[in-house]
């Protein structure tokens, strides 16, 4: 059958070489854009937590209306 071949493992200094350079690719956002993301984020968060109290208040409602 098929006889494994032993892989030989890349030196740990290039593989460092590589995720350096692979960080050098990476386009970080600017503060402005953090903030406008974090607030909207927040928002988001603030009007489904209100739904979701809505909705809960109401099947409350209609379970307390049966019961």
């Amino acid at each position: 059958m098929g006889e494994a071949k032993s892989a030989e493992k890349a030196p740990k200094k290039s593989w460092f070489a590589g995720v350096q350079a692979e960080f050098k690719k990476i386009i970080w956002p600017d503060k402005a854009s953090i903030v406008r993301q974090t607030v909207a984020v927040a928002i988001i968060s603030v009007f489904l937590g209100a739904i979701i109290k809505v909705l809960d208040m109401i099947i409350q409602l209609g379970l307390n209306f049966i019961a």
